[in-house]
């Protein structure tokens, strides 16, 4: 049985990189690619080698990366050109397998067992012809984290390979405790800054100590998830890399970062509404219904932990509509708020399946709001999102008519 290989190649400095491969007159200049800076979204999405030597970290705002560095140069995202090359780039990869899964804009994740043992070499070696593919093909620089599954070579390029000459770092079970297990426990893959909290309250700081733990003491206290998580720090994932990866979902949702603060239930509702018609729509256009709705909200700081709250509601019959899937979220958002001024907010559709499933009801018809959802939604698909809107989109609340002009949140 042949030993699998699993690649997760990381385009550095993405947005920042295609940046400057356009514009060469910045080649040494210290660039960051960050969305507008007159509202909350102004932060760094991206910073080049050069900005990053000034200390500029991505996701930070964009006022502190200018006090770290006054000559910064600051780009605005042209997302759909990223998207353009992201793609490109997945697919030049299939040249090697057809075992492709984007992970995200600039990561990608490649099973490469069958490559490696048709080109008779090594995965390192492998890895630099992807590199040097990549590189010619694309301009952009790559990285790639190796592993015998997914979350090992994630963390072998999130924690290593960037800090390699080559760009390069292979994580086997060989070399797991030494180089893995002495990380701090948040370095761990699906630790977050809540559960890293929380283990280290346990007196779990390392992830070889969660390693160490016990199995029935991680499940007992944390059930699936903490089966997961000390699963994870031992190297272990089953997850294949697979090719509908964004196709066959089992929850579509979509989640906002307002522009204030919303205080108003006037506000807060108009933005809830248009989520959901949002997710409704996503859900359709995937041919779906969905069973469960998921609704979170986001408010303030406090020592960095966020305040807010994630709840889920069942509905009593499976749907695509928004009107439906906003009553529910509705539901919970004045069950649970505080009244704190609300930052971001998310709401999702789970526990999808193929419209097909859909059961007739005895007490309801729901064939003529079928039928307006479909041609609402094949009126945006042919002239565009704002086509129709909510005439509550209009308001001071509203974002989907400003949200209709980007791409990703962002311009395009």
């Amino acid at each position: 049985m042949k030993d699998r290989v699993v690649f997760l190649i990381d385009m550095q400095s993405f947005f920042a990189n295609m940046e400057k491969l356009s514009r060469p007159d910045l080649d040494d200049k210290p660039v960051v690619v960050a969305g507008d800076p007159k509202i909350r979204s102004g932060v760094i999405l991206a910073a080049c080698p050069v900005a990053k030597k000034w200390g500029v970290q991505t996701a930070e705002a964009l006022w502190e990366a200018e006090m770290k560095c006054p000559h910064l140069v600051v780009l605005k995202p042209r997302m759909q050109l990223y998207l353009d090359v992201s793609v490109a780039i997945a697919s030049s990869l299939e040249m090697y397998t057809d075992l492709v899964e984007p992970y995200s804009i600039d990561e990608i994740f490649v099973d490469m067992t069958d490559a490696i043992h048709r080109h008779n070499c090594s995965p390192e070696d492998l890895a630099e012809e992807v590199i040097t593919k990549v590189r010619r093909e694309s301009g952009m620089v790559a990285r790639v984290g190796i592993g015998p599954n997914k979350v090992m070579a994630k963390m072998a390029c999130d924690h290593f390979s960037k800090k390699q000459p080559g760009g390069i770092f292979f994580l086997h079970p060989e070399n797991l405790q030494q180089r893995l297990w002495p990380l701090p426990i948040d370095s761990l893959f699906g630790v977050g800054k809540r559960m890293g909290k929380h283990f280290r309250d346990m007196g779990i700081r390392t992830i070889g100590q969660l390693a160490g733990a016990e199995l029935t003491d991680m499940k007992k206290r944390w059930g699936i998830n903490g089966e997961l998580l000390w699963r994870t720090a031992h190297g272990e994932d089953e997850s294949p890399v697979k090719l509908d990866t964004h196709v066959r979902r089992k929850a579509i949702g979509h989640h906002m970062t307002l522009p204030k603060d919303y205080r108003s239930w006037d506000d807060i509702h108009t933005v809830l509404m248009e989520l959901a018609d949002e997710v409704a729509r996503r859900v359709r256009a995937n041919g779906c219904l969905g069973g469960t709705v998921t609704m979170g909200a986001r408010g303030h700081n406090h020592f960095q932990m966020p305040s807010g709250f994630h709840r889920q509601v069942k509905l009593p019959e499976l749907t695509n509509d928004g009107g439906v899937i906003y009553r529910a979220a509705k539901q919970l958002f004045l069950t649970h708020w505080n009244r704190d001024a609300i930052r971001s907010l998310g709401i999702g559709l789970d526990g999808l399946v193929s419209d097909e499933a859909r059961q007739l009801s005895l007490f309801t018809d729901d064939v003529d709001r079928e039928r307006l959802n479909f041609t609402i939604d094949g009126l945006k698909n042919r002239y565009g999102s704002a086509t129709v809107l909510r005439a509550v989109s209009l308001t001071e609340g509203g974002q989907a008519l400003i949200r209709s002009q980007k791409l990703g949140g962002h311009y395009k």
